[in-house]
């Protein structure tokens, strides 16, 4: 199992050359490669080249650390067929990085609408068509999150359009802040999913369902906003004795390939501490489970 930092709360602070030294003084042996407008930016074509690829392959061996995995964020669900066309070009140039980084994980998003969840779930399957030949050729695995605002948030929806595609490539993102928009039981959802979660994410949220839906308070009332956070753990209401203990249960700890990625995005100015707390909770919690 891979223990990685997630480097979004130092983009302000270090370029994307930096972040592996960053990890590797944090105490993280894994990086995670999440969007970054010179590598793959947010929805938008790659902008990294082959040397710029290599370069960045370099810094993380000379700073001792690996990528676990890629982070791509791109509209292939659509809802505009332009923008699903051009993310499935896009996507052909992530996974080709992908591969030449020496990685063969990725983690990613639905990406579609809810308010055109149909609309969103067609264009997801007809991106596949192309995607599942190139995913299966270089011998990558994609795991992806059901996101809140996604065309899909319900954990166990999540599980059954993931099985649908009918490729043992593909899997499931486990985010532990977005569990109270999973609406299911987060041990009903790994164990449908089991060995097919081979990503989860690290940080805690408020249930914003608790006191009466009043939890959070958006104005005028019926905004169609999700609310959640990515706090560090311990500062919300996430049971982490129940989420690591589900991990253990489907067999997610004892893989070697599993990535656990710390992250925290709610406290910049507290970058460095918050990551060296997060990689001591999570180590406690995982010898928690073993011993």
């Amino acid at each position: 199992m891979k223990i990685a930092l997630d480097p979004t709360p130092f983009h302000h602070s270090h370029g994307l050359m930096e972040f592996p030294r960053v990890a590797a003084d944090l105490g993280y042996e894994w990086l995670q490669l999440t969007p970054h407008p010179d590598m793959i930016p947010f929805f938008n074509h790659p902008k990294a080249d082959d040397d710029y690829v290599k370069a960045f392959s370099k810094a993380c061996k000379d700073a001792g650390v690996g990528i676990a995995s890629t982070l791509p964020v791109l509209r292939w669900s659509g809802p505009d067929e332009d923008a699903r066309e051009a993310a499935v070009r896009y996507w052909k140039r992530v996974i080709r990085i992908t591969a030449e980084l020496g990685v063969d994980t990725i983690g990613t998003e639905f990406s579609g609408r809810p308010e055109k969840a149909e609309e969103s779930e067609r264009m997801f399957y007809r991106s596949m068509e192309e995607i599942v030949p190139l995913v299966e050729k270089e011998g990558i695995k994609i795991f992806i999150d059901p996101h809140p605002d996604d065309f899909v948030e319900n954990g166990l929806a999540a599980w059954r359009v993931i099985r649908g595609i009918n490729s043992k490539n593909f899997g499931m993102v486990y985010v532990a802040s977005h569990t109270f928009h999973m609406q299911e039981a987060p041990l009903e959802i790994m164990r449908a999913a089991g060995d097919r979660i081979g990503i989860v994410h690290v940080s805690d949220t408020m249930d914003h369902n608790r006191s009466h839906g009043l939890r959070y308070i958006s104005n005028p009332p019926g905004n169609a906003v999700r609310v959640h956070q990515h706090l560090k753990m311990g500062d919300g209401d996430v049971n982490f004795d129940e989420f690591f203990g589900g991990l253990k249960e489907i067999g997610f700890l004892d893989n070697p390939n599993s990535v656990v990625c710390s992250s925290v995005f709610a406290e910049n100015e507290n970058a460095a501490e918050v990551a060296k707390f997060q990689l001591e909770t999570i180590k406690s919690y995982i010898a928690k489970q073993n011993s």
